[in-house]
């Protein structure tokens, strides 16, 4: 696959919409129809999940996705090769589209592993950067309402949706306690997210004023969680199937920026 076909009609290519200007980028008007996106306005959800990737991979989502008006008077975005490729990945999946121009993408950034888990690997990145501006959050509630011992108190919600201890769970799934949440996958990353925001709201609006109550607080809504994940799954919590450390997809992503950028240096051009 050498590159792709966006209107088979008049075989136009990704490459062929691509303009010079400083930097080389593309236009997300022209961008969303190769991915069967109809409009900006449907398409922009997935560039701002896009922008949110960038930032939790630390790469400059200013210099990536830029907000234009054009000379028409019609709001666009440039978008570079980089940000082209991580807009794929966050599009719709159920596109046919979405697939083929992922694809184009593996074979750019020579990882094919990465297509192959769709939005997934993404998800779960922004789903852990939730998770631990979540956790601070928690972790503040908590300290209001009297709780001191916070590694008892987190520890309780471990045991109402996993009936063990973080440790005991980490020990099981052979991973540091401390990085039990890089290969969890996106089901499993949600429902601790949900343990955390909904533990918060329940402290707050029961006005909790005493450690134990906030613990108790805690295990309950881990054990709500629990049976809903057992409902919905058909499987326990901590037997749910642990997927690729979300660092080493950091990695990966940011490596197909270095290949990516290498394909628009006129330096690399014959």
């Amino acid at each position: 696959m050498s590159d792709i076909e966006i209107y088979d009609s008049e075989g136009l290519s990704f490459e062929d919409f691509k303009n010079q200007n400083g930097i080389t980028f593309w236009w997300a008007s022209e961008v969303l129809l190769m991915l069967g996106y109809q409009d900006l306005k449907s398409f922009k959800p997935t560039i701002s999940r896009a922008t949110r990737a960038l930032i939790s991979l630390g790469i400059d989502h200013y210099e990536n996705i830029m907000h234009t008006v054009r000379d028409d008077g019609r709001e666009d975005f440039k978008l570079t090769r980089f940000a082209c490729y991580i807009v794929a990945m966050n599009a719709d999946p159920k596109k046919k589209e979405v697939a083929q121009v992922q694809a184009y993408f593996a074979q750019q950034t020579r990882n094919f592993e990465l297509v192959t888990q769709g939005s997934g690997g993404i998800d779960r990145i922004l789903i852990r950067e939730e998770i631990t501006e979540g956790y601070k959050s928690l972790t503040a509630a908590a300290k209001k309402s009297g709780v001191v011992d916070f590694a008892k108190f987190q520890n309780e919600g471990y045991r109402g949706m996993y009936n063990m201890m973080n440790v005991q769970l980490a020990h099981r799934r052979g991973v540091d306690k401390g990085h039990l949440f890089d290969t969890m996958g996106r089901t499993e990353l949600a429902a601790n997210l949900f343990r955390m925001t909904q533990t918060e709201e329940g402290i707050k609006s029961q006005k909790v004023k005493s450690a134990e109550l906030a613990e108790r607080t805690h295990y309950d809504v881990g054990r709500e969680v629990r049976n809903m994940v057992i409902k919905n799954t058909g499987k326990n919590p901590e037997s749910l199937p642990q997927e690729r450390e979300i660092p080493h997809i950091k990695r990966e992503l940011k490596q197909g920026l270095k290949e990516l950028k290498k394909l628009d240096n006129p330096k690399n051009k014959k």
